[in-house]
């Protein structure tokens, strides 16, 4: 993983981004895959997810993280 500044640690960098103002009204987050795994690490990425409650899918470069637990239902 790569070095984060002093003043951001994996658990802060977790935390703003669950944490959100879209995070919190139930929406949707993506991130760049290259960015969680480097700055995070894929196993804490997804234990974070999953004990908020949260999903998450990858897709191309992106993880997108539904916040919330409804269903999600593939249109095309």
């Amino acid at each position: 993983m790569t070095q984060l500044p002093d003043h951001l640690t994996p658990e802060l960098w977790l935390t703003q981004m669950l944490s959100s103002g879209e995070a919190q009204k139930g929406g949707v987050v993506k991130r760049q895959i290259r960015d969680v795994e480097r700055l995070v690490g894929y196993d804490a990425f997804i234990a974070e997810v999953h004990r908020r409650g949260f999903q998450a899918v990858r897709n191309g470069r992106h993880y997108v993280v539904f916040c919330n637990d409804l269903p999600i239902r593939r249109v095309r």
